[in-house]
């Protein structure tokens, strides 16, 4: 095994021109942690914001972005040597090899290909925590995700079959609706010719939904919270219309709503071993029973990691783009 790798390393902050291929040290696994042989890395919105400058790794991660790898490991305990594996990352994933801490590696089922693989952890680890923890969603719950078609979205959907949601999405354009409604969600709504939270309160006969997974911040808050049901949960993730907004507190108060939010890049491997260790007795048994797949849009060469940040920026994007490692 050779001590150098080809990663993909950002220049300086700025457009995907700036991602570029070089050659760099293997990483060495420390004490908890397994390298990866990676076969396949994720690309998610937060490498696109890192790139971007606005999204530094937290300390002591890579500044190779990518934040999941599927691949075999090839250096930790004898009991983790040879197992083929996804895992969860702070950095690093955009590389030929990356250090993993052990309880964040989940075993890759029969099945499932590298490339499916290497797409779940970021979304399911992120879905999971956000929708189902801090939002409380529960078998018979209604609830509204913004990005319908995003990796994250698409999730939540599959997710939400799974466990007995209605799932409400918003897209962009109608072709992505009728996707959304194709993969499984209930109503898909086209933000940009229907005022969601009308469509919402008719679809619910005036109710509301239980949980909003929000990923768009600023305005989108106050509707959000007009969309939601008496004792209703929202959750932000992101906010790409803004970080601030203005809330109408006495509503929140007078119907008992709850705001809540989370990162998880920053979070320590031992909140992700918990989590990773919910995921295995909760839902990899759908994995490994067939039943749950990531919704796939396209996958690129490691070398063509510009395009893939490309493509996702350009918002036509189904699902989740996975960069090959040969």
């Amino acid at each position: 095994m050779s001590d150098h790798m080809r990663c993909i390393a950002i220049r300086e902050a700025g457009g995907p021109e700036q991602l570029v291929l070089e050659e760099r040290a293997r990483p060495v696994p420390q004490a908890g942690e397994v390298l990866i042989d990676v076969e396949a890395a994720g690309v998610n919105r937060p490498d696109v914001l890192q790139r971007m400058g606005f999204y530094p790794p937290p300390p002591g991660a890579s500044d190779i972005p990518g934040l999941e790898v599927a691949g075999k490991v090839v250096a930790g305990p004898d009991s983790m040597m040879g197992r083929e594996v996804c895992a969860l990352v702070a950095g690093g994933g955009y590389a030929e090899f990356c250090s993993a801490p052990i309880g964040n590696c989940i075993a890759i089922p029969e099945g499932l290909s590298m490339e499916e693989a290497a797409a779940m952890p970021e979304t399911l680890f992120t879905v999971w925590t956000n929708l189902f923890e801090r939002g409380f969603a529960a078998d018979g719950d209604t609830v509204l995700v913004h990005g319908g078609t995003s990796g994250i979205g698409t999730m939540a959907i599959k997710l939400g079959q799974l466990f007995g949601l209605t799932v409400i999405v918003t897209c962009g354009s109608d072709a992505k609706c009728v996707r959304a409604e194709k993969e499984g969600a209930a109503l898909a709504i086209n933000y940009n010719t229907e005022d969601f939270v009308d469509v919402v309160k008719d679809h619910t006969e005036g109710r509301g939904v239980d949980v909003v997974l929000d990923m768009v911040g600023g305005d989108y808050v106050p509707r959000n919270l007009a969309c939601l049901a008496d004792e209703g949960r929202h959750v932000s993730i992101a906010f790409q219309r803004g970080a601030k907004a203005e809330l109408p507190i006495m509503d929140v108060m007078r119907r008992r709503l709850i705001l809540t939010g989370s990162t998880l890049r920053a979070r320590s491997p031992a909140f992700k071993t918990m989590v990773a260790d919910e995921l295995k007795a909760h839902v990899w048994p759908f994995v490994e029973g067939g039943r749950l797949r990531p919704v796939m849009d396209e996958v690129f060469a490691l070398q063509d990691a510009a395009k893939a940040h490309a493509r996702m920026e350009a918002g036509e994007h189904v699902g989740k783009i996975v960069l090959k490692v040969d």
